[in-house]
């Protein structure tokens, strides 16, 4: 009789949860001898997701099921939020999901659902599967979802600066929010993408503090960090920039796979960057219309890629030798790796922290929207390996002298240097947490071994 276990992770619309399922289903496949099947729940729109998913399963031994676009045009409006549509996204592609599930020869060992799968508790009951949630993201987050629901009750009116669905108790998001924080607690465990050392009281409090316990008894599973390895191209232009340039000399600026900019925003990012006098690659696209997170389900862009219509008259020209201007999405693990990059514009979301945090990377915290202003505070105030601007980004246009001025203080100056060694410290630690008897990896064996008790 065959013992290999077989798991099935299904992931959400979008790179950002797309990259860290994938990681974590081949590590799985490749440390613990696991069969993996991942459903990937893709847009119309969602090419870049689609091109990665190609390179990326010629290096790994996982099967992937495609599971088809679904049109949901007809449940949202223009007002609809990110994160309903997410959830309405996912909610639709549940039935061919389960057909999935049940045309499988044998039954599932483990059903894992990253943040916003967890609609799929119904199926799993059905075919009487152990089922696990993914938090891509950090503890701190986490223990936020686990007590939602009681601040529901005792909190009146909105809260701000954290999570943008708790901003508008009468938007449909903050209840669909309010659900899948409820959804979290009915399962059998959390695998949460940050490490022991990172984050030593939020896990310990997730485990012994009596109000979230009294809310979830379920074990949660510090694995990370997880995040894709590197995969140098040496032909690709970025790179063969790059090793024109001198060691931590260049300045990352990307916002993330779907994080947009206003056109006055970008303006000024232009002129602070070329005020700055440092080189620099900066992944852009077309300033959005709507909100920050306007490109996260149509990151595609090809009709404007490489126009540039929208920077500044001449900025292209006067900066051609100082910076490159990269169109709507590059190989981010592999520009932080390079030696040649020492700092990284940042939107905080947690795949980029933890991108940057493994390459050694100090950041300018650039919060746009989900739980980045959460991690923004903790990157700058409590693990001191970022700065940020004066006033949040989404509140008020940053102008290009302060831009100027931050990419100035993470060059040489006394709060550089402490920046830099809290940040390397970080590394170090994230390395120890995932080697042979290190914390994350003593906790993904634990999770492998009751799955198989289960």
């Amino acid at each position: 009789m065959d013992s290999t276990l077989h798991v099935a992770i299904v992931s959400s619309p979008g790179m950002g949860h797309l990259i860290p399922v994938l990681v974590l289903g081949n590590r799985l496949a490749t440390h613990h001898n696991i069969k993996i099947t991942i459903f990937t729940i893709t847009t119309n729109s969602s090419s870049p997701e689609i091109e990665f998913l190609k390179k990326f399963n010629e290096k790994i031994t996982v099967e992937i099921i495609h599971v088809p676009s679904v049109d949901i045009s007809h449940l949202i409006d223009s007002h609809t939020k990110l994160f309903t549509q997410l959830r309405i996204l996912v909610r639709e592609a549940l039935p061919e999901i389960r057909s999935g599930i049940a045309s499988m020869n044998h039954r599932l060992d483990a059903l894992i659902v990253d943040i916003f799968g967890t609609q799929i508790l119904p199926i799993a009951e059905e075919f009487n599967i152990p089922k696990y949630v993914f938090h891509p993201t950090n503890a701190w987050s986490l223990a936020l979802f686990m007590y939602q629901q009681v601040l529901d009750q005792e909190i009146e009116g909105e809260s701000d600066d954290v999570m943008d669905p708790m901003m508008d108790r009468s938007d449909q998001q903050y209840h669909e929010y309010l659900k899948l924080t409820m959804e979290y607690t009915c399962f059998d465990g959390i695998l949460t993408n940050t490490w022991e050392d990172l984050e030593s009281e939020t896990t310990k409090a997730l485990r012994s503090n009596e109000k979230l316990q009294s809310v979830s008894y379920c074990p949660i599973y510090p694995i990370g960090p997880l995040r894709r390895t590197v995969d140098i191209n040496e032909h690709d232009e970025v790179i063969q920039w790059l090793n024109k340039q001198n060691q931590k000399s260049v300045l990352y600026v990307s916002f993330g796979s779907g994080g947009t900019l206003s056109s006055e925003q970008i303006i000024e990012l232009a002129w602070g960057l070329e005020l700055s006098q440092q080189k620099f690659i900066w992944v852009v696209r077309p300033p959005s219309h709507g909100g920050t997170d306007s490109a996260y389900l149509n990151s595609n862009g090809n009709d404007t890629r490489g126009t540039f219509d929208y920077l500044p008259e001449g900025f292209l020209t006067r900066t051609k030798d100082m910076g490159l201007v990269v169109p709507m999405w590059a190989q981010q693990v592999e520009i932080l790796s390079h030696l040649s990059v020492g700092r990284f514009i940042s939107h905080c979301g947690w795949n980029s922290t933890i991108e940057s945090i493994t390459s050694g990377i100090p950041m300018i915290a650039w919060p746009l929207h989900a739980e980045q202003k959460m991690n923004s505070t903790m990157l700058t105030e409590e693990l001191g390996v970022a700065i940020r601007p004066r006033v949040l980004p989404t509140k008020k246009l940053v102008k290009r002298e302060e831009i100027q001025e931050m990419v100035r203080i993470l060059m040489d100056t006394k709060e550089a240097k402490s920046i830099r060694e809290n940040v390397k410290k970080l590394k170090i630690s994230a390395e120890n947490a995932l080697t042979k008897g290190g914390s994350s990896y003593n906790t993904l064996c634990e999770f492998v071994k009751n799955i198989r008790t289960s």
